[in-house]
């Protein structure tokens, strides 16, 4: 079954907390497209960005975490 990419155009990014306002970091959507997390660079937000599946992303997020890596 393809993979249907969300339609980003409409989307709300955010920024983390933790990014005290610089432009070195992600941005995300939350909960506006159910399945998928997509994400982008913060200094190029015209550019590409990838949508992972929330399962992914959440794997993502508890591995950095539990490595205590800084990124």
């Amino acid at each position: 079954m393809p993979t249907v990419r969300p339609d980003l155009s409409i989307a709300v990014w955010r920024k983390s907390s933790h990014s005290l306002n610089k432009n070195d970091c992600i941005e995300i959507t939350d909960h506006q497209f159910p399945g998928s997390v997509p994400i982008r660079d913060s200094k190029t937000p015209q550019g590409p960005a990838i949508a992972p599946t929330a399962p992914a992303w959440s794997t993502f997020v508890t591995a950095v975490a539990a490595a205590n890596v800084d990124l």
